[in-house]
């Protein structure tokens, strides 16, 4: 493809951003406005018209996917495979920067990356070490802590606790994962970013290099960004270099887990001479849904502006659907979703939202009662499944002794008659002579250290390890991966599990050796083994969406997984107050605003029909909630919505007013929802849903002892209370 029939495809202002002179640029780029495509297209363009090199350019994602799709868009651009050009996320270039400078560096040339389960193993054996009980020093909170302050670029050695006790034992407990880390050469995700900024902060030389090697740095999704990566790109973007930003400040719905939507505001401030260019125009969703989205976020401060409007149709209203509890929400959608179907909609192009995965229950039962296929989305990844990191365990074992986190968890899976205390005494002799669990291991066989059955089963899990590590030397990745498998006797264990679980379980393992088959590894500047190669691949890889095949089924997620996709029909659920926005979200400073951010993403997912729903009464965590209807449905404008009513169900209470009669048993008696009842064999009661006409009626009544149950009104024998 040539420059010409390159720029044709797009419109102006993408054009404008795709062609424009080298220099910093901020591209805001609002939902469906087509950002991968300029991204790619610019990167094409560089290139194509000589302005660079693929060895000049840098371009950063947020996930291993969107890395695949961008360099696939830019060969098929190119017409030509595109080595030398570093596409990746934030953490997998900085896992390239470590492999090609440990010794600067200073950590061992086989460091292991560990993932966030790994880690939170290595933290519950330092708390152990500490002697500190988990019940006051939760293993997960202190994983938050010690990520959050490696996100901010801070080392143990860097904090002060200012007085506070509590902050003075978190530090310390910091300091003792850091030692342990460092002992075994474990690197978890967040020293992967914070190892890549200390490498530019101590190294000078080294940062000159890639700030030479790379005068064309391209990220996608700014505004994730948080604050080491944001300054690792500040301080490589030197005053030579162009940054090419690509971001929405309204679609900033991560700063729970450290993003700063600050960094896309500051961008023009800290990069000098930055070209602002906003691609406004939306190819996704009707224009009904663009005001009705356009409106709401116009609600938050210090926006960067921009406003999405389409060239398309104006698009059916927007469906509001008032119901009386999460139950008769979930029969509303679910005889829509049916209606839907019917008409000739495949169930692939809906998706039902939520902001709380608690919601899911009530949705997943209504579907399940209609037979109508459901999936949710994000699940267990793959090489999140604990089958999986059993055998990587294993395999990192054999490709590093010194590994703590594989080590403790496969010493004694499956069973081998290692003990907690066994495996505790090998923990308090590394802990006393600072070695890994490995070495200290082979310490308490050499010495019996332990009563001679225990010995005896140590020495065999070592042995173990050693023979597979020999049997495999000359081995390809696929037949290492399969042996390992055998000698580690995991096979057998999910073999002998005759159960539908264990049946799963074999044959994810049996994936993961035809996925060590397929696997290939192009770094040509990298000098790793394959094995080496698989295991890093494997960790990064974990956390992320793995593609699988499912059948034609509804599409059920949170609101932060929606992000990024697109479906013909969606279902905003649940818009009450307390649940969305959520409760933390009104109490806390600026988090209205984030709810109000991820409102807009979750409408601008829609392409054709938005159906927003919420009930009065919600059952959350074991407790009945009397709601009110969030203040987002309040921000979008009255012409943009269409209030419906459940299609052959009876009355229903309606917001703000008295609720209305539902029924009458065969004595005339006329009940009404919300009214206490008692029934001769349950109990108290009140009535929560109802559907059907006559003698077919049914009525929804949560008792205070037997629970939720479906009666059929002309029989229930009910009586007001």
């Amino acid at each position: 493809m040539d420059v010409s029939d390159l720029l044709d495809s797009l419109n102006d202002v993408q054009r404008e951003a795709v062609a424009a002179a080298p220099g910093n640029m901020l591209i805001v780029a609002g939902a469906g406005s087509g950002k991968t495509r300029v991204l790619a297209h610019r990167i094409a363009y560089l290139v194509r018209t000589q302005q660079a090199s693929p060895n000049g350019i840098l371009a950063v994602t947020f996930t291993n996917k969107a890395a695949r799709e961008m360099r696939g868009r830019i060969e098929q651009l190119l017409d030509m495979p595109v080595h030398g050009m570093w596409i990746g996320t934030f953490h997998g270039i900085a896992h390239r920067l470590l492999r090609a400078h440990w010794q600067e560096l200073g950590i061992p040339q086989a460091f292991q990356i560990i993932d966030s389960d790994d880690q939170y193993r290595v933290i519950r054996r330092v708390l152990k070490q500490l002697d500190l009980d988990e019940s006051r020093w939760p293993p997960k909170q202190v994983q938050w802590f010690i990520n959050g302050n490696k996100d901010e670029g801070l080392r143990s050695s860097q904090m002060d606790a200012n007085g506070d006790v509590h902050q003075q034992q978190l530090i310390k407990i910091y300091a003792a994962y850091e030692e342990v880390c460092d002992r075994s050469g474990l690197i978890d995700f967040a020293e992967l970013l914070l190892r890549a900024h200390e490498l530019w902060l101590k190294h000078p030389a080294v940062l000159q290099h890639y700030q030479q090697r790379f005068p064309f740095i391209l990220v996608d999704e700014f505004q994730d960004t948080n604050a080491i990566q944001y300054a690792w790109l500040r301080m490589l973007a030197s005053d030579r270099n162009h940054m090419f930003a690509v971001g929405d400040d309204d679609q900033s719905i991560y700063g729970w887990r450290g993003a700063r939507i600050e960094n896309i505001q500051r961008f023009s401030e800290d990069l000098p001479n930055t070209l602002i260019l906003r691609l406004e125009q939306n190819y996704r969703s009707t224009c009904t849904i663009l005001n009705a989205a356009n409106e709401l976020i116009a609600n938050n401060d210090g926006r960067l502006g921009k406003n999405l409007w389409t060239s398309g149709e104006q698009g059916e209203l927007i469906k509001l659907y008032a119901a009386f509890n999460d139950q008769e929400e979930a029969r509303y959608i679910v005889e829509n979703i049916n209606e839907a179907i019917q008409t000739g909609m495949t169930r692939s192009e809906i998706a039902i939202l939520y902001r709380s995965n608690a919601q899911s229950r009530v949705l997943e039962e209504a579907l399940l009662r209609a037979g109508i296929p459901y999936r949710i989305y994000g699940g267990m990844r793959f090489f999140e499944r604990a089958e999986i990191k059993d055998a990587l365990a294993y395999l990192r074992l054999i490709n590093s002794r010194d590994n703590d986190a594989a080590f403790e968890r496969v010493v004694n899976t499956p069973t081998r008659g290692i003990g907690d205390r066994s495996v505790q005494a090998v923990r308090d002799y590394a802990r006393t002579h600072k070695v890994s669990l490995w070495q200290a291991a082979r310490a308490v066989v050499e010495n019996k250290l332990l009563a001679m059955r225990s010995v005896k089963a140590i020495d065999a899990f070592c042995q173990l390890i050693e023979n597979m590590a020999e049997r495999t030397q000359d081995m390809s990745l696929d037949e290492m991966v399969d042996d390992a498998l055998q000698q580690s006797t995991l096979y057998a264990h999910h073999r002998n599990d005759k159960t539908e679980k264990g049946r799963m379980r074999l044959e994810n393992l049996e994936e993961l050796v035809s996925a060590a088959r397929q696997f290939t590894y192009e770094d040509e500047e990298t000098d790793m083994d394959d094995l080496s190669a698989f295991l890093a691949h494997a960790a990064l890889e974990s956390g992320e969406e793995q593609a699988n095949e499912w059948e034609d089924s509804i599409q059920m997620m949170t609101l932060h997984t929606a992000k990024g996709l697109e479906f013909n029909r969606v279902y905003l659920t649940g818009l009450e107050e307390g649940l969305f926005p959520h409760q933390r979200s009104i109490e806390e400073p600026g988090r209205l605003e984030e709810e109000r951010r991820l409102c807009y993403v979750g409408m601008t997912r829609a392409k054709r029909e938005l159906i927003i729903s919420y009930a009065e009464i919600r059952r959350l965590h074991g407790m009945e909630n009397y709601t009110q209807a969030s203040r987002f449905i309040q921000e979008i404008p009255d012409e943009c919505i269409d209030s419906v009513r459940m299609g052959g169900a009876m009355s229903r209470a309606q917001p703000g007013h008295a609720q209305s009669q539902v029924f009458a048993d065969d004595s005339g008696i006329e009940f009404q929802l919300g009214q206490r009842v008692n029934h001769a064999k349950f109990g108290d009661g009140v009535i929560m849903n109802c559907e059907g006409h006559g003698a077919h009626a049914r009525v929804q009544v949560n008792f205070e002892r037997a629970g939720s149950k479906w009666l059929v009104a002309a029989y229930a024998n009910l009586q007001r209370t």
